[in-house]
């Protein structure tokens, strides 16, 4: 269900692509130690089993690159976008990332948060005729200065059940939601003909989509592993699709630290009243997990 919020402190934009380095999500491992095996050394003849609840944190970067359409104020010209991590990291503010994975018995939690915030800088034009938001109609042939800052919160929740649950293999179903807002700070700089002006503009919209994934992971020797977890949703509730997908290897150091390495991609389709934002993320990943 979307849901949307404009403030406008004059309004008048083109915006050139904000971009957000985004960077989202390292659901990183469970390592292995992981699939609920224990590496602890045993007493003599007597079994040891497996703790049933477990408790991770991590925190992480991802290196990803940007690509897509975006608007970045309701009703305004979509523009497209093509950003190296490189490009991304020159226009980033500020961004953290983190993951919380839990389980008990059979039940698992996954939640991941990630907050970036970025200044883009564009001249264009001559442009075509477009409208803003309070203005009216601006005329072709104009230029401008955008200098766009882009503020973007994503979590993503969700829980599930372990449905194979064996020493060398576990898979989980999971079910949630993905939230998502969106807050665009225009200020523009432009000239038509003989004049010049400058304006403002600040709007911010956001939605949920309902997610269904599945999470698979694969002890190699007692301190490696992998790890894979893949998503869908939206289905028209709040995107018209979104889809991830991520592959880490993992290494245990000790009882309560491990490292993991891989590659993620998070993708959305949100075109909803007049908002667009229609984007792909996609780079290696790298997180550092303590265990509880």
């Amino acid at each position: 269900m979307p849901f949307q919020s404009g403030k406008k402190s004059q309004n008048l934009t083109h915006g050139r692509k904000y971009s957000a380095v985004i960077a989202l999500s390292l659901c990183v491992t469970h390592s292995a130690y992981g699939a609920d095996a224990t590496l602890d050394v045993q007493e003599e003849h007597v079994p040891a089993e497996p703790p049933n609840w477990a408790l991770q944190v991590t925190p992480y970067m991802w290196a990803a690159g940007l690509d897509g359409h975006v608007s970045p104020f309701q009703r305004g010209p979509t523009i497209g976008v093509e950003k190296s991590f490189s490009d991304v990291i020159d226009d980033l503010n500020f961004g953290g990332f983190i993951n919380i994975w839990g389980r008990y018995d059979r039940f698992v939690f996954s939640g991941d948060v990630m907050y970036v915030d970025t200044t883009d800088s564009h001249t264009t034009g001559p442009l075509p005729a477009f409208a803003i938001p309070g203005i009216g109609v601006i005329p072709p042939g104009g230029n401008i200065d955008a200098k766009i800052d882009t503020k973007q919160f994503t979590a993503t929740l969700m829980g599930g059940y372990r449905v194979i649950d064996a020493p060398q293999f576990t898979l989980d179903a999971l079910g949630g939601a993905r939230f998502w807002h969106i807050s665009n700070d225009v200020k523009l700089a432009g000239s038509l003909g003989g004049r010049s002006g400058s304006v403002s503009y600040d709007e911010s919209f956001g939605w949920v989509d309902p997610l269904i994934g599945l999470r698979a992971f694969l002890p190699l020797t007692e301190k490696l592993s992998l790890q894979g977890q893949a998503d869908i949703g939206g289905f028209g509730a709040g995107s018209d699709l979104t889809w991830s997908a991520m592959a880490t290897v993992n290494y245990v150091f000790s009882d309560h630290i491990s490292a993991s390495v891989g590659y993620k991609v998070l993708a959305v389709d949100y075109d909803h009243n007049g908002h667009v934002y229609d984007t792909r993320l996609s780079g290696p990943v790298l997180g550092m997990t303590y265990r509880f």
